[in-house]
């Protein structure tokens, strides 16, 4: 006899899965039976929501979702942090649970990690929630699922198994396949967008993270429409170094004035979201009047005023656009003069101090070529969020907007080095923010994965320090002492160098990369 929680695993092979990451629990057990006969991974992280950090981090790298296996109650509450990370910046992920046996369900009678209502309460955070009761509900379960991923605004989806529905047999199912896609490009509105643009002579593209696997598309309608593109955060890499591009926040004054000064705007797969574009909180973003919008999700595009919306794949729309205005489009002058202008202007209005942690990201950068940077909350990669020019699509993302979960790059660049075992991969974490997934550590070590964890040690919480400062609160709280980060790898067995001068962090990166192991190299920060 087939169980269900053995059809779990045959059928998750079916929709392409490869890589599970969880901590099996009484609650679960039955959904591993199958597991070690397949050719799933499965990936141990010393919590669960490492266990969700690095489904997201996987997600991102690969573009395929990323799954999560945990227990009922304690598992599952773990995991919300993370889930509610991926939901900001709509990751696919796949977190799938057990829950108490169903004659037990919502009565209060004290069973091990009973909830009063846990599927109540995964709704609140997950796009989606759903309980498998029988069998044979659990392919159209993932099916939905895994549609939802495909063709629509992706996020965090839940579903979760009785421990009493998991020993069901589970002999006659078989998968359900589904060919989901985003809608289509509605012609009207592509026929609208591109009376607008023939009439544009001070174009610009707003570029998000949503775009970020349309890099060819949006190179060739900012080419031809000779428009700048201003990047967010999850679009850094997109036309790297192009004298179009404008690798800097909406935050900045010099970025609102390109904006300001633009007769069209085309936003392309960006949600307008305020640590994007009011990082300051000074109130300072004016949406634009003349807006294209592209989304493939119809709640974003219903929640700002546009003057034309467009609903689809970011890669499809544009597509659909450059084949509506022609390729004999006469392209802007000046594109490239008022992009260098802002790139310019951006940069001067960064500290003397964030100009100095933007030069050590591009050291990252430029020892490693096609690095994929997964970034923590941490000094240098809040100066990188607002300046930074990265040489890989998709190659730089963080934790450092949207939700903001600290501790959230260490499990993340794992997920991500199992997702692109040939690219390298550097975790770029504080000494506060490591310490909040250290543990994680030992399964960079189990799972052989080679990431550089770069951690910028400047002992304590300083952006929360200077905050509190620039307010007149006398500061508290904001100075844990770190440990020894050295030592620590070496009791995990990871190789370790502390560096003092920043200079010496390309040759410490490359020596770490050549090791092909996971290493620690610790940065003293005055």
């Amino acid at each position: 006899m087939t169980t269900l929680g053995e059809a779990l695993i045959t059928l998750l092979e079916t929709h392409g899965v490869d890589t599970v990451f969880g901590i099996p629990g009484v609650h679960t057990v039955e959904l591993y039976r199958g597991l070690a006969r397949s050719k799933i991974r499965h990936v141990t992280p010393r919590h669960e929501q490492g266990a969700g950090f690095m489904a997201d981090g996987y997600a991102r790298a690969s573009g395929r979702p990323g799954v999560a296996f945990v227990i009922t109650g304690p598992g599952l509450t773990n995991t919300i942090t993370a889930m509610g990370q991926a939901r900001a910046d709509s990751v696919p992920m796949l977190v799938i649970s057990g829950v108490n046996a169903m004659p037990t369900l919502g009565k209060g009678l004290g069973f091990l990690h009973e909830l009063p209502d846990q599927r109540g309460m995964m709704e609140k955070v997950a796009l989606l929630s759903r309980r498998v009761t029988k069998a044979n509900e659990l392919p159209d379960a993932l099916a939905q699922a895994f549609a939802l991923f495909s063709s629509s605004r992706p996020g965090p989806v839940h579903i979760e198994i009785p421990t009493d529905v998991m020993v069901e047999p589970a002999d006659d199912i078989a998968a359900l396949l589904s060919n989901a896609a985003p809608p289509a490009p509605d012609g009207a509105a592509i026929a609208h967008a591109a009376k607008l643009i023939a009439a544009a002579r001070r174009p610009l593209i707003l570029a998000g993270g949503g775009a970020k696997r349309a890099e060819m598309a949006l190179r060739r309608l900012a080419e031809t429409l000779g428009a700048p593109v201003i990047e967010t955060t999850n679009a850094r890499g997109l036309l790297h170094r192009h004298p179009l591009c404008v690798p800097a926040s909406p935050s900045l004054k010099a970025v609102r004035a390109l904006m300001a000064e633009a007769d069209l705007v085309v936003a392309a797969g960006t949600e307008f979201g305020p640590t994007d574009y009011d990082g300051y909180g000074d109130g300072g973003f004016v949406l634009p009047s003349n807006l294209i919008r592209i989304d493939i999700g119809a709640d974003q595009l219903a929640r700002r005023p546009v003057t034309v919306g467009i609903q689809a794949d970011c890669a499809e729309a544009i597509e659909a656009l450059l084949a509506a205005i022609g390729p004999t489009h006469p392209a802007a002058s000046g594109g490239e003069a008022r992009a260098a202008a802002a790139r310019k202007a951006a940069l001067a209005e960064l500290s003397p101090a964030y100009v100095a942690q933007v030069h050590a990201v591009e050291m990252i950068r430029d020892a490693l070529p096609g690095a994929i940077v997964v970034g923590d909350s941490t000094q240098p990669v809040y100066a990188a969020n607002l300046y930074y020019d990265h040489d890989r699509p998709g190659g730089w993302f963080n934790a450092a907007t949207g939700f903001g979960a600290l501790g959230y790059g260490p499990p993340a660049a794992i997920g991500a080095a199992l997702a692109v075992p040939d690219a390298p991969v550097v975790c770029l974490t504080g000494d506060g923010g490591f310490q909040f997934t250290l543990p994680e550590l030992g399964a960079a070590l189990d799972a052989q994965v080679p990431v550089i964890f770069v951690v910028w040690n400047n002992r304590g919480y300083r952006e929360i320090e200077t905050s509190m400062l620039d307010v007149g609160v006398e500061p508290v709280g904001v100075s844990p002492a770190p440990p020894d980060f050295c030592k620590l790898a070496e009791a995990y067995g990871i190789g370790a160098e502390r560096l003092v001068d920043i200079d010496a962090l390309p040759r410490a990166l490359k020596r770490a990369r050549a090791t092909g192991l996971p290493c620690v190299i610790e940065i003293i920060v005055d």
